[in-house]
């Protein structure tokens, strides 16, 4: 017979964004306390703008409400909502339980999306600061790499095959300027998140109006006094019972985006740990596989894959809802919302620690890097080789076709038979070659061209304005947990 354990949550599914991978900061703000208490900051919010219009609420009123902020009675609530089946009802009679005199005024001519949407937006606004400040601390840390080794030559790849060298520090700069872009982008979403405000039911505002006896004005500034309470200098121009369902569209574009870039990232640095180039940093007692106790998986940029994935999948949800939102709203896109903006926003926080964990502990391995070039350099050399030989009268045509069949012969030398390339040699040998000279030795600093400055240049003009924008944000943990 199975024994069960006693403790229920070792007994029930346990989300492992929040149990293995996401850092404490994410994970508690999208945390029950997090939401629920800034529900009751916006019912607190829309009672101090009533009174300040004109409404009969006390201060009394007010300060039981503000007493009660902080002070949740989940178990309450919880219990509410087994009765009643509405989540923000069931709320609003928790609260008001705890502060009797206040509990007639409590969501006074609000719809339920008054709190959840404007809720929504307060975190996701401060969600996506963190985000940004993340993906700063990663641009930083990975641009510090990057100038390191502005100029270690290595071999570079197109189509995945050998192609002109480039350097470590320019690849890096590769993978950083696409988290740059991200950072633009997130940036944007910030600078555009706007409040619901008090819309109203279907976004009409009617129930306020009759609040206010019809008074445009004074609902006019109701709108603006709540956007300003709970942070924001602007409100959507207009809604359904929700603020637009695009705005999520929009937001998991920008967090998929991330996700795009940080899976490329990972994967470059997998395969540049096959070729035993670099290596995300492995700790002492780390065990890289149960079998073979010499394995050294490349973890860390593993789970960025996996996780980045899962973040690129969630891309369609939102897309889908806000095409579905029929009139003024429609209550199917609750459950989704519930799952994918914070399951999002959870697997992008992950990813960023990773991701700045491997750029801080790089290892890199310049005698492999080199030998890997040695064995494909030659072949570069003979572009100059055959431009030397046509400036002492050679044909140029005829030049290149007697490298053509060098090289194929050399590949089949290296590859079939696992010796050396003697591509070099073949050519002083090769008479049409003859007025060439030789005698200068390979210098792999010579192919790379502008790499080594383009990484200055990156630097001083992409980099160095994030460092001084983010230079006063406060550091961040980033702790790999598993």
């Amino acid at each position: 017979m199975t024994q069960s354990s006693s403790n229920p949550a070792e007994s029930t599914y346990q989300n492992p964004l929040i149990e293995r991978y996401s850092s404490r900061e994410m994970a508690t703000l999208w945390g029950p306390n997090r939401r629920f208490q800034t529900w009751r900051r916006l019912w607190i919010a829309l009672a101090e703008s009533e009174k300040e219009l004109g409404i009969d609420i006390s201060d009394t009123q007010l300060d039981q409400l503000r007493a009660f902020e902080s002070n949740l009675n989940l178990d309450v609530a919880r219990e509410y909502e087994r009765i009643r089946r509405h989540d923000v009802m069931a709320h609003v009679e928790a609260y008001g339980d705890q502060c009797p005199d206040a509990k007639k005024i409590i969501h006074l001519g609000a719809t339920s999306c008054f709190i959840t949407d404007n809720a929504d937006v307060i975190l996701i606004r401060d969600a996506l600061r963190l985000v940004a400040r993340r993906l700063a601390a990663t641009i930083d840390t990975m641009a510090t790499f990057a100038a390191q080794h502005r100029a270690l030559p290595c071999l570079g790849f197109t189509h995945l095959q050998p192609a002109q060298p480039t350097t470590i520090g320019k690849r890096c700069c590769l993978w950083t300027y696409d988290l740059v872009l991200d950072l633009l982008e997130i940036e944007h979403r910030l600078d555009t998140l706007c409040a619901r405000s008090a819309k109203g039911t279907t976004g009409t505002q009617a129930s306020f109006l009759q609040l206010f006896g019809g008074d445009h004005e004074k609902v006019r500034q109701l709108e603006r006094r709540i956007a300003e309470k709970i942070g924001f200098d602007k409100t959507y121009a207009v809604t359904g019972q929700t603020y637009p369902r695009k705005v999520d569209a929009q937001l998991l574009d920008a967090l998929s985006g991330i996700a795009q870039s940080l899976h490329k990232t990972a994967t470059d640095i997998r395969l540049l740990a096959n070729r035993k180039e670099i290596e995300e940093p492995i700790e002492k007692q780390q065990i890289g596989s149960s079998a073979m106790p010499y394995k050294r998986n490349p973890m860390r940029s593993e789970r960025i894959c996996a996780l980045t994935r899962f973040v690129m999948s969630l891309q369609s949800s939102p897309a889908m809802t806000a095409a579905t939102q029929w009139m003024e709203r429609t209550l199917d896109d609750s459950a989704n919302r519930r799952l994918v903006i914070p399951q999002a926003f959870l697997a992008i926080d992950a990813s960023l620690v990773l991701m700045q964990n491997i750029a801080s502990g790089f290892v890199v391995y310049p005698k492999t890097i080199e030998h890997n070039l040695a064995k494909e350099l030659p072949y570069m050399e003979t572009e100059n080789i055959m431009m030397r030989a046509v400036e002492a009268g050679g044909d140029r045509q005829d030049l290149h076709e007697r490298i053509r069949i060098h090289s194929r012969e050399v590949a089949q030398r290296v590859n079939a038979e696992g010796k050396p390339n003697d591509m070099i040699e073949r050519l002083k040998n090769d008479d049409a070659f003859s007025a060439v000279s030789f005698d200068t030795e390979i210098n792999p600093l010579d192919f790379v061209g502008r790499a080594p400055e383009q990484v200055d240049e990156f630097i001083e003009q992409e980099i160095k304005p994030i460092r001084s924008r983010y230079a006063d944000q406060e550091s961040l943990s980033v702790e790999v947990t598993v």
